[in-house]
Formats: C-alpha cells, sequence, structure tokens
C-alpha cells in the first residue's frame, strides 16, 4: 500500500478492527454452546428483519428490473440460504450442548470404496416439501469409521473454551449469501472470530450485512471491511491474522499465496489458507428413452446451469458430456440450443465478463450466438484440447462434446473425461433417467465415485448443493498451494463433520405431475415439485423465493400454503 493520508486511514481503520477481533476472540472462547445456539437464534431474526434490503440491494447490483422473476434467485441464494444454514447450525449446536452428537438421527450407509455416507438431507420435516423428492449425502474420505466420523463431529465447537484467532474471509463477488455463510463456517466449524472483507461489487450491501449480523458485531465476534485489492493484500499479510479463506480464482489464490511468483521457493503468504476456486463443471446427458417432455424439461435444466445469476457462478454447467450414438441426440441439442436461446434474457453484470465473451467470439468463430450476442453455444470436437474445457468463463458460455457409447461404457468415458479433460473438481452434474439408473445399478454407485468432484448433482443442480447448507462445499480434496485446482478444504457443512470427501444431491428426473408416472414412482422419484423455484424459466421466482424466505421466521402455515401454490404455477 501507498503512504498516502488515505491509505494510513484505512491502515488504522483495520489495525482497531483486528484489536476489537482481538478482544472478541477472548469472549468468544468463554462462551458456551447453548449460549452459542442462543447468539445464532437472535442473528436469525436480524437477518429476517433485513431480508427485503438485502434482496433489493442485490438486485440494484446486478441490474434486474424490481418486477422480474430472476429476484428470486436474489431471496433463494441470500437471505433463505443464510437462514436455512443458521438453522442447521442451531440443530448442531442445540445436540452438542445436551451432551450428544450431530449425528444423532442421522442415518447412514456405505458408499463405494470403503466410504461412510451422512444421510444428510432431508435434515427437517418441511425439507420433504420444500426439496420433494431429494435426498442429499455427504460422503466421507475412504477409511473414515462411523466411531471416527462420531467422535469428530462438532469440530471446534466439541472444545469451545479453546481461542483459534482470527480469520480473515475474502468475500465472492457473485453470490451475496457466500461471505456471510463463510463467515458463519469460519466462526462454528473453526473456532476462529472473523474479519470479512467484502467483494467490491458488493460493497452496496454493506449497510445491509452490518446489520444483518448485528448481534456477531456488536460483542466483536465479527468485523466487515470494504475496499478494493490493496486492502486485501494489507489484510491477508497482517500479523493479527491467524487464517485466510477466499471464495474466487485460482489466480487471485495464486496472487495472494506466491506474489505473482510461483517459482519462488517457498510462499509469499506464510498464514495457513482455505479456498473456494471454481471450475470447469460438467453437465453429464445418460441416454436413454426420454419422452418429449423428458428433453424440453431437462434443456431448460441445463439452460438454467449455465445463465442463473448471468451465467456468473463457480459452479455453473459449462460443458455438456452427451453421447454421439444416443438416438435422441441430434433432437435433444436442437431443443438445447431453443432452451438457450429463448430463456429469459439478462445482460451479464460481472466486471470483465463482457472480455470472456469477446475470448469465446475469438476462439469459436463456429458457435451459435442468442441473446443479443451475450450467449455461445459451442459445438467442441472430441480429442482436441478446448480452452472452453480448461478455463472457467464465468460468463454465459456453453460447450457440448459428444462421446461414443452407450449405458456403462459411455457413463464411465464420461466420467473420465470430466477428471482428466475438465479443469478443476468443485462439481459435477448426471441427468438419468430412472430406468436407465435402475438397469446400471452397482455400475452407476461406482461410477458416481470414480467422478473426482466435491459437489454432485444427480438429476438437479450442483448450486443447490451450495444452497443446501447441511450439505458440504468445496473442492475434491486434493488440491495444493501449489496446484490448488479447484481449492482447499469444504464450508457449509452445518453437521460440523471431519474429513469430508464430497457431498452428492440426487433429485427427481421428472418434475410433478410427470413425477407420478409408473416409471417414476416405481424407482422412488417421486415429488410434489414442478419447475423448480431456481430455474431460469421460473414465473413464479421471486414470489415463491420471498415466500419461502418469510415462512422460515414467522411459520405462518397460509404463507406456505400459498408459496407452495405458487410454486406449482411456475
Amino acid at each position: 500500500m501507498s503512504d498516502s493520508p488515505l491509505a494510513e486511514a484505512i491502515r488504522s481503520e483495520i489495525d482497531a478492527a483486528v484489536v476489537s477481533l482481538e478482544t472478541g476472540a477472548r469472549l468468544w472462547a468463554q462462551l458456551t454452546v447453548a449460549q452459542r445456539s442462543q447468539l445464532l437464534e437472535r442473528v436469525r431474526m436480524t437477518v429476517a428483519a433485513v431480508a427485503d434490503e438485502w434482496v433489493d440491494a442485490a438486485s440494484r447490483a446486478k441490474n434486474l428490473d424490481p418486477a422480474s422473476p430472476l429476484r428470486g434467485e436474489e431471496w433463494l441464494t441470500g437471505p433463505y440460504v443464510t437462514l436455512q444454514a443458521l438453522s442447521a447450525y442451531r440443530r448442531t449446536l442445540t445436540s452438542l450442548a445436551a451432551g450428544g452428537s450431530p449425528l444423532d438421527g442421522v442415518s447412514t450407509g456405505t458408499a463405494p470404496g470403503n466410504r461412510l455416507r451422512i444421510n444428510a438431507f432431508p435434515a427437517v420435516p418441511l425439507d420433504h416439501l420444500v426439496l420433494s423428492g431429494f435426498r442429499g449425502e455427504v460422503w466421507l474420505q475412504p477409511g473414515v469409521s462411523l466411531d471416527d466420523a462420531r467422535a469428530h463431529a462438532g469440530l471446534a465447537q466439541r472444545h469451545p473454551r479453546e481461542s483459534h484467532g482470527i480469520g480473515l474471509v475474502l468475500g465472492a463477488g457473485n453470490v451475496t449469501g457466500i461471505p456471510i455463510l463463510d463467515a458463519l463456517y469460519e466462526l462454528l466449524a473453526a473456532g476462529r472470530v472473523v474479519l470479512l472483507k467484502l467483494n467490491p461489487t458488493q460493497d452496496g450491501l454493506a449497510d445491509v450485512f452490518t446489520r444483518a449480523l448485528a448481534p456477531l458485531i456488536e460483542p466483536g465476534f465479527v468485523r466487515i471491511v470494504t475496499g478494493g485489492g490493496d486492502v486485501g493484500a494489507y489484510l491477508t499479510q497482517h500479523p493479527g491474522i491467524g487464517h485466510v479463506h477466499i471464495t474466487g480464482s485460482a489466480a487471485t489464490f495464486d496472487a495472494i499465496v506466491w506474489g505473482g511468483d510461483k517459482e519462488r521457493a517457498d510462499p509469499a503468504l506464510q498464514t495457513p489458507i482455505t479456498a473456494e476456486l471454481g471450475g470447469v463443471a460438467p453437465i453429464i446427458v445418460m441416454p436413454g428413452a426420454w419422452s418429449d417432455a423428458d428433453l424440453r424439461y431437462q434443456a431448460e435444466h441445463i439452460a438454467t446451469m449455465r445463465l442463473h445469476n448471468g451465467g456468473h457462478n463457480c459452479v455453473a454447467g459449462q460443458v455438456v458430456i452427451i453421447s454421439r450414438d444416443w438416438h435422441l441426440r441430434e433432437k435433444f441439442l436442437e431443443v438445447l440450443a431453443d432452451a438457450y436461446r429463448d430463456a429469459p434474457h439478462r445482460t451479464p453484470w460481472y466486471p470483465r465478463s463482457d472480455e470472456k465473451l469477446a475470448t469465446a467470439r475469438n476462439d469459436y468463430p463456429e458457435a451459435t450466438w442468442s441473446a443479443d450476442g451475450t450467449r455461445a453455444l459451442v459445438d467442441l470436437l472430441p480429442g482436441e484440447a478446448h480452452d472452453l474445457e480448461m478455463t472457467e468463463y464465468f460468463a454465459p458460455v456453453l460447450g457440448v462434446v459428444e462421446l461414443a457409447g452407450s449405458g456403462q461404457e459411455f457413463l464411465d468415458a464420461a466420467v473420465a473425461h470430466a477428471n482428466n479433460k475438465l479443469v478443476g473438481t468443485l462439481g459435477a452434474n448426471v441427468l438419468i433417467d430412472p430406468a436407465t439408473e435402475a438397469t446400471l445399478g452397482a455400475g452407476f454407485e461406482r461410477a458416481i465415485s470414480d467422478l473426482h468432484y466435491g459437489g454432485i448433482a444427480i438429476n438437479t443442480w450442483t448450486g443447490v448443493v451450495f444452497a443446501t447448507p447441511v450439505l458440504s462445499w468445496g473442492a475434491f480434496p486434493g488440491g495444493t498451494l501449489g496446484d490448488v485446482g479447484s481449492g482447499l478444504g469444504v464450508v457449509h457443512n452445518a453437521l460440523l463433520l471431519d474429513h469430508v470427501e464430497r457431498s452428492v444431491l440426487r433429485g427427481p428426473f421428472r418434475p410433478f405431475p410427470r413425477s407420478a408416472s409408473i416409471d417414476s414412482v416405481r424407482h422412488g422419484q417421486f415429488s410434489v415439485i414442478a419447475r423448480p423455484p431456481w430455474f431460469v424459466t421460473s414465473r413464479t421466482a421471486d414470489r415463491v423465493g420471498e415466500g419461502l424466505t418469510k415462512f422460515q421466521t414467522d411459520h405462518d402455515p397460509l404463507r406456505l400454503a400459498r408459496t407452495l401454490a405458487l410454486a406449482m404455477r411456475a
């Protein structure tokens, strides 16, 4: 940083925040787990109180029309997911305070490769309605026994009297719930008080976040600061910071850790760091006997994976992997092109997205462009190296690659392609009809275990894994400081489980009422969800998102009934 008066003032402000957090860390260590649970309930109330302002500020930052159904994205990935996380953490803390375990009452099983499967979702009765037909699992690393899992569940809350200092959270700029969720995980899983530095794209939410987290800010457990890269650089090297967590890009991670020079002998950053960094997310489309309605619905599903939040998601689907031998391949690709082109238009808003689109236009002159030149659909020739498979575009660019085979042969080839050709290990999506999944049997589960991603969505989108806080969120284990991939460690994970490898979320292949078909019911895929509210084509997403959020605090059954009725009209 420079020695200008402004820089000195910022430096003094940050130093004062660190001093207050040092006091807060000592106070945090004096609270019992029961007191922390009560504190989280106060935070739930303050989050609920600012929810409308939160969504308004986020929508303005992203240039969303006040009447747009797309505002539902801001409800669901902002205050709603935050309230969900706070409730899930409260359940965990309540169990620990009573002398129990977060795993009490949670069923478990085995997954391929000597893995323990924690059946974390549904967690409460309401989950059966809001995400009807969904099942979420946390898979622990190979060899971890149930006794080991129970012994470590609770992480820092198992020893609340131990002080772990101050953690710096460098907030993401794309989804407004991320900085808050990361701060909560740092506080509860690691036992560190938090200095939260907002991304400049979210500076307009600083006041809202300050009031939302007031019960944590007042006693010195959290501080919020704003500023650019110079502020972030000062913070990462601050002697009072004991840990850094970043949600962002691998390039930013390398700049922090290596100071722009990865050839140096030792990292420039000596402080421990965790990170969530995105990647190129695959969408594996398993060939099957799909109806015309199946083709249209899953085409909208894929369009949502790419276009949600304007395409500015770290886990946006970027490469569709499809069988060239599927008898419906040509028809599905036509329907996909239509769905991608016709999805509601919004101008890309994230900084430098225009540069990413210009790169795609230069690299793929044969791409099909739509939405006033802001969306690209690219056919990728197999066997060739493609930038689209090696670079997270963070903008509306969708590639399609075709591989040979059908059934297990195709699935194994698609998994190998995703693992070996696509950069990153954050999230992968698999679309498969129930009859085909049943035919594959154990081979399907084995293929899922071979898919080395930290979040796997089967017949849903990994964005829903992110928004389900009882599941973990983060890269598949294996990243290092020198080759970080999609990151180090996990967040969310409200059961506070140790030795997490991945989370798997399974949804229904068909929406209601087609989910009531004999085929879907026979294979356990009945659901009362019509078009999910996170689909970019949902006409009622804003009202459903608002209704679900406000039900979290007022528990008004009439509000819930009205909200579910709106969801059925999506």
